[in-house]
């Protein structure tokens, strides 16, 4: 399947993973990039030899074009430098888009990319430099950026922009996916979806709640700001997390292990998303969740999932 985004990006699905955390495994990026679209994962809280030996592993898992995925507050250029000289797409998500970052990722080699809510962000991502552009709508799961729903703003920045243009909020299935490129975009960014893939990072618990929930159950809401670096902003996220949380009697929800240490996860707590070194109330964590989350039925490796949002199956 040809698109602006494929041709440019060097995929055969026009399907880039959103970045999401640690729920973004290494073997996720690999196997969305093995089965044609963009594999993504997240540089945050992680040193230059961590990534190096990151990169190196999804290197071994895929030949085929994988990106990393930086939230502007929190760039390591040094990270950032590393990124670019190993990857093909460098992505940049919650900030004003930065000339300066994108200069320095292209000096390595790398395509860049930024995930936009509105027309003015889109326009100075691309007057920054950016080779391609994200409008994202309030259906994403996670941290959204804007305030309009994916049609209106893709329709706007595909107005406002030269560069090819993906969409991201909702998108988990083939309709919806042939919608947006009806509409003009070049591809779809997914994550919901994703989540629940046999080779992503999630814990059981969270992908089982997706698996349960219907659309109407990822609500909008601000409560999960607390020790996030992205707060205070709109989130999407299962109605049933919420709900959960707010019966917990303490103010902590669980831990995380992370090497020998092990870190307390308060509640409400907005990062990260509950993975596999979690333990405790996770019902009860950052569920986060988009609208497409009707779409998840079960736990599916990712290729499948990409075939089934591109027709492919």
């Amino acid at each position: 399947m040809d698109t602006t985004f494929t041709n440019l990006v060097g995929c055969t699905a026009p399907i880039q993973l959103a970045g999401m955390g640690p729920v973004c495994s290494d073997e996720l990026c690999a196997a969305v990039s093995e089965a044609g679209g963009l594999g993504m994962i997240t540089v945050a809280a992680t040193s230059p030899d961590t990534l190096e030996g990151r990169l190196d592993h999804i290197r071994r898992l895929t030949s085929r074009p994988v990106g990393t995925n930086f939230l502007v507050p929190a760039v390591d250029r040094e990270c950032l430098r590393i990124a670019a000289r190993s990857v093909r797409v460098v992505d940049f998500f919650w900030g004003d888009p930065d000339p300066e970052l994108v200069s320095i990722a292209h000096a390595g080699g790398a395509l860049v990319s930024w995930q936009v809510g509105s027309v003015h962000e889109a326009r100075a991502a691309e007057k920054a430099g950016c080779d391609f552009i994200i409008a994202q709508g309030i259906e994403a799961g996670g941290h959204i950026r804007g305030t309009l729903g994916l049609l209106p703003v893709l329709t706007h920045v595909l107005d406002a922009v030269g560069v090819p243009v993906l969409a991201a909020g909702g998108v988990g299935n083939g309709r919806t996916f042939n919608a947006v490129l009806a509409a003009g975009a070049a591809g779809a960014r997914c994550g919901t979806r994703f989540v629940a893939a046999t080779e992503s990072g999630a814990h059981p618990a969270y992908v089982a709640a997706l698996v349960r929930a219907d659309a109407d159950e990822a609500v909008r809401t601000s409560l999960y700001n607390v020790g996030c670096p992205l707060c205070p902003s709109t989130h999407g996220v299962l109605r049933s997390a919420i709900e959960a949380a707010q019966a917990l009697s303490g103010e902590m929800a669980g831990e995380m292990r992370m090497g020998d240490q092990v870190m307390p996860v308060r509640r409400f707590q907005g990062v990260p998303t509950p993975v596999k070194a979690m333990s405790g109330h996770i019902e009860a964590m950052c569920c986060y969740a988009g609208q497409s989350v009707g779409d998840v039925h079960g736990v599916k490796p990712a290729a499948a999932i990409v075939r089934e949002l591109t027709g492919q199956v």
